[in-house]
């Protein structure tokens, strides 16, 4: 993981056409705008039902799989 530092209105850049910007810092949250192609999906990441990380942030656990017999 690449981890960087930036100031509000500062931008990231991921290749040619992406783009993050920072866009407001305030009491422990930041608000970041993100710039890509309209066929490329940008999504939080605990909008997506089978992410792992998203469901131990919420508490979550996954049900645990039973083998069948026979």
């Amino acid at each position: 993981m690449l981890v960087l530092s930036r100031k509000v209105g500062e931008r990231i850049l991921i290749g040619d056409n992406i783009a993050i910007t920072v866009v407001r810092v305030a009491q422990g949250s930041v608000r970041i705008g993100v710039e890509a192609p309209d066929n490329l999906n940008v999504v939080r990441e605990e909008v997506i039902p089978n992410s792992t990380e998203g469901n131990e942030k919420k508490n979550v656990s996954k049900p645990s799989k039973t083998p069948k017999k026979g």
